[in-house]
């Protein structure tokens, strides 16, 4: 829900308002206790379009980064290969420490880590490392959930609005994470947001845009 909806759906007096309100909930839906991922984990990078205030979103090709930000995923496979738990992140390049970094951040040594041919992640230690590479076949081939979750962020990113702003674009990820990792219990997820609204230390409206 973007702010203009949320201030819509709740009758608030301004869009301020709600988009503090937005931006305080994001901020409570990374449980600074979680567990790390673990098993079978597909691990891949993309690229998000990002807009300024005044500007439409943004575009380029390939690997440039020219009005993009680019991604890095990491989805865990559970039994029977259906997804369970993702991470995502912005990273500043494709390099092999900034790779390979998040996947110590984010997954539990001793994992199985699938990739695809990216030599950025050739050297990797403490992890079981799978480069999935047959001939020319697409990558979303090789890797279906990173790459389901990857269509399914831009997907909510654009829809829900329209392209991303670059500056905060790490409170989005995590709402997206949240949503992902609870989609099965939203029940759950309601309670569990509560809860840690309660242990996050408050911030004003300026630190929050000055973020």
């Amino acid at each position: 829900m973007s702010a203009l909806q949320m201030q819509a759906h709740l009758g608030l007096g301004s869009y301020k308002t709600a988009w503090l309100l937005l931006h305080k909930l994001r901020r409570a839906m990374v449980n600074p206790e979680r567990d790390l991922l673990v098993g079978d984990v597909e691990v891949d990078e993309t690229t998000l379009p990002y807009r300024t205030k005044r500007d439409p979103v943004g575009g380029g090709q390939g690997r440039s980064t020219i009005g993009k930000m680019v991604v890095v995923g990491a989805v865990e496979l559970l039994e029977g290969n259906a997804p369970g738990r993702i991470r995502l992140e912005t990273v500043p390049d494709y390099s092999g420490s900034t790779l390979k970094g998040f996947i110590r951040d984010v997954v539990e040594p001793r994992s199985e880590i699938w990739t695809d041919g990216n030599e950025s992640y050739a050297g990797m230690t403490g992890y079981s490392h799978h480069p999935r590479v047959i001939g020319n076949m697409a990558a979303h081939i090789l890797m279906p959930w990173i790459h389901r979750v990857f269509s399914n962020l831009k997907r909510w990113a654009m829809g829900t609005y329209h392209g991303l702003r670059k500056k905060h674009i790490a409170s989005y990820l995590d709402e997206f994470v949240f949503r992902w990792n609870r989609r099965r219990w939203r029940q759950v997820a309601f309670d569990k947001l509560l809860g840690l609204s309660v242990r996050i230390p408050p911030m004003g409206y300026r630190e929050l845009v000055e973020g």
